[in-house]
């Protein structure tokens, strides 16, 4: 199994990728006990001394005024993860969980927390474990961390709360440690807080995303060329020197992509038969533009991530020079933003991608298809409803596109009084990116039943690739109406696993 070995410098998405998916194993470096000892010394110091410092002898937040004698500490770094640990609602996912874990441990190996040896170890040995503690949906404001889930962490490393097992049972989570042969954590000063406070839950939904849009806005790519291709468009809007004078990235990427999968396509190139067309539908001919712009806003929320990534998230912070200094670093609005700028691009590649699927539907807009690419149309309905469902799709996507960053609640008594609402923000941004998976699938299902249909022309090879996976995942052609959820559920598989891309690149090449 992949081990991922925790410095102090950070981690990489791939390293996220590998814990929360695929159960790598993590180890501590030696660096990184090291500066863990190196800091818990400051710390140790501090503590000592008769002087408040926040975090260590303090209450917390609007609390932090009071001077918490040393026998009461312990007390206190148990109460505050008991007290936080306020989340409600459905669980969220096992992969969020341990990328939210995953993540606070990097930080907590940074040196930068004052947090002992032990406790990182032991956040480690849980994950290793596949031990997952139970975390809520609602609790997180995206502001002096990710409270609450992280609370509902840190709980389990007391042996308190639930979580779940191995074995997907949840259960007590002083069992789980139990059976694990993991001894239960005994909080010492500021580590209760350390383990709270950071943007770790929407950093992990973040990297989970982009990794997930990374191929999906390729997919995407592929079911505009064949919708192109289905409607006897013209690829010569596709021509690397006309996005050349527009150099947008993403937008010349996204051309490539539909340029390659339409190679030797006997379809294109038609719009001047029949009844002429001196241009195609902005669904068409823009859609490296609108696919390109969300290409761009992806490589911005990747160099905001990397960023994080490489961040020490606290507060108070532990300096090179012994200082203990409070800061606002644990606010989310970097993170927050970036989540809400993907919800509206991917809610606009969603949109464009319907407004295809509903031209290919429409005979008097398909250039020949016949009705909802119907066998018997009257006695068959074809793909009507599938459109319907695509645009309810669309419709939730436009509600998940309205930021959730620009609302902010005041907290603890006004202490906390503008918050980022980041956790909200990615939470809506996993819907999204599952709404607009099923879309991309719809247009794919229509597309090819589209260019299957239309007799005497050869697809390009790209394009055949793709039909011959699609139907080899289950997903039937052209032909009477049967029952459709089962072949769009297909289709929704095949396009999550990245089937399209998988089906392609042997003919293509690389995808940009």
């Amino acid at each position: 199994m992949h081990t991922v070995v925790v410095g102090t410098s950070g981690v990489t998405a791939s390293d996220v990728l590998a814990v929360a998916r695929e159960g790598a194993r993590i180890e501590l470096s030696g660096e990184a006990v090291a500066a863990l000892a190196a800091a818990r010394e400051i710390v140790e110091a501090l503590a000592a001394k008769p002087e408040p410092v926040y975090g260590v002898s303090t209450g917390f937040g609007a609390l932090a005024t009071r001077h918490i004698s040393p026998e009461l500490r312990a007390q206190l770094q148990r109460n505050i993860v008991r007290s936080h640990a306020a989340g409600m609602g459905p669980r969220v996912e096992r992969e969020v969980v341990r990328a939210l874990m995953f993540l606070r441990l990097k930080t907590v190996c940074s040196g930068h927390t004052g947090v002992r040896p032990e406790v990182a170890q032991t956040m480690a040995d849980i994950l290793n474990a596949g031990i997952t503690p139970v975390v809520h949906e609602y609790g997180s404001l995206g502001c002096s961390g990710d409270l609450a889930p992280l609370s509902h962490c840190a709980l389990t490393l007391m042996g308190e709360g639930d979580a779940e097992g191995p074995d997907g049972v949840v259960r007590p989570a002083g069992e789980l440690l139990a059976e694990a042969g993991i001894t239960p954590v005994e909080l010492r000063e500021k580590e209760g807080l350390a383990l709270l406070n950071g943007t770790d839950g929407m950093l992990g939904m973040l990297v989970m995303a982009l990794a997930d849009l990374e191929t999906l806005y390729k997919s995407a790519d592929v079911a505009a060329a064949l919708s192109l291709e289905a409607l006897l468009g013209t690829d010569k809007v596709l021509a690397p020197e006309l996005h050349a004078i527009r150099p947008h990235p993403g937008q010349g990427a996204s051309a490539a992509n539909m340029l390659a999968v339409l190679k030797g396509s006997e379809l294109t190139g038609h719009h001047q038969d029949g009844a002429p067309r001196v241009q195609d539908a902005y669904s068409v001919r823009c859609a490296p533009q609108v696919a390109g712009a969300g290409r761009d806003t992806l490589a911005h929320a990747r160099t905001v991530a990397e960023r994080e990534l490489a961040s020490a998230v606290d507060n108070p912070v532990v300096l090179p020079d012994g200082r203990v200094e409070s800061n606002g670093n644990f606010h989310g609005a970097p993170v927050a933003y970036v989540l809400d700028f993907l919800a509206i691009a991917a809610a606009d590649l969603g949109s464009i991608a319907e407004r295809r699927t509903d031209r290919l539907l429409d005979k008097n807009r398909s250039h020949g298809l016949p009705p909802f690419l119907a066998d018997d149309a009257g006695v068959d309905s074809g793909l009507m409803i599938a459109q319907y469902t695509q645009a309810a799709l669309v419709s939730e996507m436009k509600r998940l596109a309205v930021p959730a960053s620009a609302d902010s609640i005041p907290s603890s008594a006004m202490q906390e009084d503008h918050v980022s609402m980041g956790w909200s923000a990615a939470r809506k941004l996993r819907t999204s990116v599952d709404n607009l998976t099923r879309i991309v699938a719809i247009e794919l299902y229509a597309a090819t039943r589209a260019i299957e249909l239309r007799e005497g022309l050869t697809p390009a090879p790209a394009s055949r690739a793709v039909i011959d996976a699609v139907r080899a995942a289950g997903v039937q052609g052209p032909g009477p109406d049967r029952f459709l959820a089962p072949d769009l559920a297909a289709a929704d598989a095949f396009v999550r696993a990245g089937g399209v891309v998988a089906a392609v690149e042997p003919v293509t090449g690389p995808l940009a």
